[in-house]
């Protein structure tokens, strides 16, 4: 067969599509390869961004960890010139859904934090869409100059490597965030206070969040049983004692917020923690119709 048939066949794109397909390839394999590991790294507090997105909280882990995993292999695949193409649909699929999600629910999120890349501070808006759509027309570019795909066998391998990654940072995750102990004692209401007997509910809220407010609303028609309320103003101390009066949840106060979350590591309020002599028994993060009712009724806080 002569060389001009088998270009036929296997088609190869000129140099300069060729260099401007590789450009776009890196790009896009750095950008979503850092999103992806920060994303498996750090489970937890991208659960909570899904949360705080309007994910149902059932589905706040699991989606995590996959979308972690989604944009890990398609950042692998992107950057290997005989699995670009595949990279470049992955990724591209993963770019509608994000927008297309975010576009759906765009009047309920408009504002709201979307911090999926890591370092990069966005919010959901027209920037958001535009940086998306940019980043949209480069994986596609990468994927339409570059040769067909094959090897299929080692992208499956890269796969399972990342499987395997994902598995390990969730179990040392898993592991930190399981029956840390509180700092303590703390000020409360201006006294020392030990967190280190009983049950002890940490409520972490910003006075100026609607969101927390209507958490706090919710928190305080429950029937507590031997448990402490504290609450821990993330922003405005100065509003902590109107915010409990005006919402009608009976806790006590600690401005040792800071101290707190040297341990315990969130994104934004609501947050909760239930500390079982002094250590921590659960996390709340979703604070919707059902939560955290639900949890503290099952570890005994709450009748």
């Amino acid at each position: 067969m002569s060389a001009n048939a088998t270009a036929g066949v296997f088609p190869y794109p000129p140099a300069w599509k060729n260099a401007a397909g590789t450009i776009s390839a890196v790009l896009m394999a750095v950008v979503f390869f850092v999103a992806g590991a920060w994303k498996l790294t750090e489970p937890f507090l991208f659960s909570q961004l899904l949360g705080e997105l309007r994910v149902p909280a059932d589905l706040t882990l699991p989606l995590g960890l996959a979308v972690g995993i989604a944009d890990t292999i398609a950042a692998l695949l992107i950057i290997v010139p005989g699995w670009r193409r595949w990279g470049a649909i992955l990724m591209s699929v993963l770019l509608v859904a994000y927008m297309g999600y975010l576009g759906i629910n765009y009047h309920a999120l408009a504002g709201k934090e979307c911090n999926c890349f890591p370092i990069v501070k966005r919010t959901v808006g027209p920037g958001l869409f535009i940086g998306d759509t940019v980043m949209l027309v480069l994986a596609i570019l990468a994927g339409i100059w570059a040769r067909r795909s094959s090897g299929i066998r080692g992208a499956l391998a890269a796969f399972a490597a990342v499987l395997v990654f994902a598995a390990a940072a969730y179990g040392v995750n898993a592991a930190k965030n399981s029956g840390v102990a509180a700092p303590s004692p703390i000020a409360v209401d201006g006294k020392p206070y030990s967190l280190d007997q009983g049950h002890v509910f940490l409520f972490f809220y910003n006075p100026s969040c609607l969101h927390c407010d209507a958490a706090a609303r919710r928190m305080s028609k429950y029937d507590w049983k031997d448990t402490t309320v504290i609450a821990l103003p993330t922003e405005s101390p100065e509003w902590a004692a109107s915010f409990l009066h005006d919402t009608g949840l009976k806790a006590l106060t600690s401005l040792d917020t800071a101290k707190e979350r040297t341990v315990f590591h969130f994104m934004n309020a609501p947050y909760g923690v239930a500390l079982e002599n002094g250590r921590e028994k659960a996390v709340i993060a979703d604070f919707d119709d059902s939560q955290p009712a639900r949890t503290l009724r099952s570890i005994g806080y709450v009748r």
